[in-house]
């Protein structure tokens, strides 16, 4: 489902030019639920950034679902995203001013998205338990509540692979519990997941729990 090899990604320039990312390779497969464990600042997240399409490596080949993401053009790439790769964010990043129904619909609204997407909300909605709340706007809504509609948003384009950023860092024990179940739920139904995480129980709930260390994973 995944395939990243020989990942290279630096930021800055000069002499304040610094390696974050110094060869990284990861081979990920449908039903997998992969974790990237690692300190703040060890490359996690931008390493998460390049496998959504969200960055583009220095050097090095992604492929998802059989589709590179790496030369093609921004309109490819956007294409890309929309139709195999869901993205959660550990800080939500729902739009305040939308209720939790429409950051849910907001993907299914874009240029490319698969027909049916209303029906495909209305039903993720229902199987997570907020369609009673998906008129509340988000500062309305719970941590644990806010987190099930950015996975309903995540997952309402039928993406082939899900990324997770810090998925668990504001939700309490109880939410955090629910939401990696949701994750292994995620992967019964046969679809890829790769989170990073700086915790290590929550990163011992996958399948395969991968180390980044200084650029690498190990």
């Amino acid at each position: 489902m995944l395939e990243a090899c020989g990942l290279v990604k630096g930021v800055g320039r000069g002499r304040a030019h610094r390696r974050v990312l110094a060869g990284v390779d990861l081979r990920v497969e449908p039903g997998e639920l992969v974790a990237v464990l690692g300190r703040s600042g060890s490359g996690k997240s931008t390493l998460l950034h390049l496998l959504g399409g969200l960055d583009r490596p220095d050097e090095g080949a992604i492929t998802v679902a059989g589709e590179s993401l790496v030369g093609c053009s921004e309109r490819a790439l956007t294409l890309i995203r929309l139709r195999h790769i869901g993205f959660v964010f550990q800080s939500f990043q729902l739009v305040e001013e939308l209720s939790g129904r429409e950051n849910v619909l907001l993907p299914t609204r874009l240029s490319g998205a698969p027909p049916g997407g209303a029906a495909r909300a209305l039903r993720l909605m229902d199987g997570l338990g907020v369609a009673a709340v998906s008129d509340h706007l988000p500062h309305e809504l719970s941590g644990g509540e806010q987190q099930r509609f950015a996975i309903a948003r995540a997952l309402v384009n039928e993406p082939d692979l899900v990324l997770a950023d810090e998925p668990t860092g504001n939700l309490d024990t109880a939410a955090a519990a629910d939401l990696l179940g949701l994750l292994r739920a995620i992967t019964d139904q046969g679809r890829a997941v790769v989170m990073v995480t700086h915790e290590h129980d929550v990163a011992g709930a996958a399948d395969r729990v991968l180390e980044m260390a200084d650029g690498r994973l190990g």
